[in-house]
């Protein structure tokens, strides 16, 4: 018998604009006025004061040269400047390109030079990492310190000048300069217009720049908003939003426009804090910002100013679990915790949500490829669907698991294949790269590289990347399935598999794990091996694991198993 685990009350289509992104940040600062916005330390931002910087820089970007056709580099840690570049630079026409800015100086370069930055807007911490060629020929925009993103400790030795007087020597403008420029209308833009050439997480290889145009932006926005807030669009003659509750979509657990609070730690240069910030500015959300990650300070910041919902990757949440469990925190404000960027084992979904306990704890799949978000799980805990379920598509998106074998094939309900995309929010491609872009998308449907299964009641369930998948004596193995059976044991706090070639057996899963600190379990690989060789068929044993620290994870949260695997052929095996 099938379940319907569509939000009660909401249609299964949107009405999405015909404008581009220009009326997004003035359609939030109309509907959510002096409500605060952005919060930095002691900085706060309205909407509407949000709304006059970025017009403003807007405006000095524009008296410089930089509009429409330009790109608009931000190489910045989070920060409340980041919102007004990002929103400023899209009130100019310009497209935007969030850029990882722990990246190393020859990385940095190949990114602008690969985006053809026109300009770049940065902060004193990255300063050191921009070589001459990175500023030559571009302007140079530099934010100013926050209590999110502080300058940069002086180095040892004789007195040197700070970075405001390198940066003025070096031909840097400083971002007072074009905040005193006088607003002006924003640029009008159009749904095809690019919006973001966003960088993908590069986890499987180097990082790739994804076209992203204003309509994707506009519709995976919608899409997330309107399922989380149960509300719609409606549209005024000049493209203005007003978002529209629908009353018998409404669940406890459904977020609140103009009433939810973040804490956020999520990198900004990533398309799922990228997007997220466009969806809470939409939804009238205060984000109060939070630099380096300090999991009881995150915490205690949560509780301190009284956070309603929490977004972050898998390895986030672990930290998270580990302060709670050697703490104590109020946190019965918070009524829906989204996890993104790799897929949660169930036992930490339970404990998550026993540590939030009037939360919906939910997980969603997307990629950089999809804008963001390609799945939802509905914000309702009696309809959360099974564990490991990433949810049901979003609006307008449409799910297929094909063969691996053959890509045209589609598989039937319960089998699992790779899984293939379409909707509104599935981007043109790559930029530059046209062979690539040809073999992952093909006929409106992007191959999104992943392997999973469609159940019954149109759930998703994931198995992990195909390319993860390892074959064992020709059987096909999916690492997320091991992974699952190991967090389930009490010592495990966190484990990654990977595929380590073997002479006779091609490929072998190799584990890596995490110990869970404080429990008083003492546990062996050999303990753990045989605890998953009670549970799996035995062409799936664990026959190789190792012990570690902590897992390589990206900025986004996502295990770096390319680092694992480098890290497996150096060792070898360890017997």
């Amino acid at each position: 018998m099938t379940r319907d685990l569509w939000p009660v009350g909401m249609p299964r289509t949107l009405d999405y604009p015909t404008t581009g992104l220009h009326t997004l940040l003035p359609s939030a600062a109309r509907a959510h006025g002096a409500r605060a916005a952005l919060v930095d330390g002691e900085l706060r931002l309205s909407f509407i004061e949000l709304l006059d910087k970025a017009l403003r820089f807007a405006q000095g970007l524009r008296e410089r040269g930089i509009g429409r056709g330009g790109v608009v580099a931000l190489v910045q840690p989070n920060n409340l400047w980041f919102a007004v570049s990002y929103h400023g630079a899209l009130l100019a026409g310009a497209t935007v390109s969030p850029i990882n800015p722990t990246q190393p100086p020859e990385a940095l370069d190949a990114a602008l030079d690969e985006i053809g930055a026109t300009a770049l807007v940065t902060h004193p911490a990255c300063l050191p990492s921009l070589t001459e060629a990175a500023r030559a020929e571009r302007l140079v925009v530099l934010v100013p310190p926050t209590a999110t993103a502080p300058a940069p400790p002086p180095k040892p030795g004789p007195a040197t000048a700070n970075a405001a007087s390198t940066a003025a020597a070096s031909g840097v403008v400083p971002l007072a300069d074009l905040l005193a420029a006088e607003p002006a209308p924003a640029t009008v833009r159009t749904p095809d217009d690019l919006a973001h050439l966003s960088f993908t997480g590069g986890t499987t290889g180097r990082s790739k720049a994804v076209r992203v145009r204003d309509r994707h932006v506009w519709a995976n926005v919608l899409q997330s908003l309107c399922a989380r807030a149960a509300v719609l669009p409606e549209y005024d003659a000049d493209g203005m939003v007003t978002l529209r509750q629908v009353p018998g979509a409404v669940t406890p657990w459904t977020s609140e426009i103009g009433a939810e609070l973040a804490v956020n730690v999520v990198p900004v240069f990533h398309a799922m804090g990228l997007i997220s910030a466009s969806i809470g500015v939409l939804g009238g959300t205060t984000v109060v910002a939070h630099g380096r990650f300090e999991p009881q300070a995150f915490l205690a910041a949560m509780v301190r100013n009284g956070a309603t919902g929490l977004t972050g990757s898998p390895a986030l949440h672990h930290a998270l679990l580990a302060a709670i469990d050697a703490g104590s925190y109020d946190l019965r404000a918070v009524r829906l915790v989204n996890s993104g960027a790799a897929p949660l084992d169930s036992p930490t979904i339970a404990r998550l949500a026993a540590a939030f306990p009037n939360a919906a704890v939910a997980e969603g799949y997307g990629m950089t490829e999809a804008t963001m978000a390609l799945t939802m799980v509905t914000p309702d805990r009696d309809h959360l669907g099974e564990p490991g379920s990433v949810g049901v598509p979003l609006f307008d998106t449409e799910l297929e698991i094909r063969s691996p074998a053959d890509p045209a094939k589609a598989l039937p309900v319960g089998e699992t294949g790779v899984v293939f995309a379409r909707g509104p929010q599935i981007v043109d491609g790559y930029l530059n790269r046209p062979e690539l872009t040809a073999e992952q998308w093909a006929d409106g449907w992007l191959n999104t590289g992943d392997v999973g299964r469609l159940d019954e009641d149109g759930q998703l369930f994931l198995s992990g990347r195909a390319k993860d998948m390892l074959i064992y004596k020709g059987y096909n193995v999916y690492p997320t399935q091991l992974e699952e059976v190991l967090a389930a044991h009490p010592a495990v706090a966190q484990v990654a598999v990977i595929g380590a070639p073997h002479p006779d057996a091609g490929e072998v899963p190799a584990a890596y794990v995490v110990l869970r600190p404080g429990t008083g379990v003492e546990v062996s690989a050999e303990e753990l091996t045989a605890f998953v060789a009670e549970r799996v068929a035995p062409y799936q044993r664990v026959r190789e694991l190792y012990f570690l620290p902590g897992l390589p994870v990206s900025a986004a949260g996502k295990v770096l198993k390319t680092e694992l695997r480098a890290l497996r052929a150096r060792r070898g095996r360890v017997e």
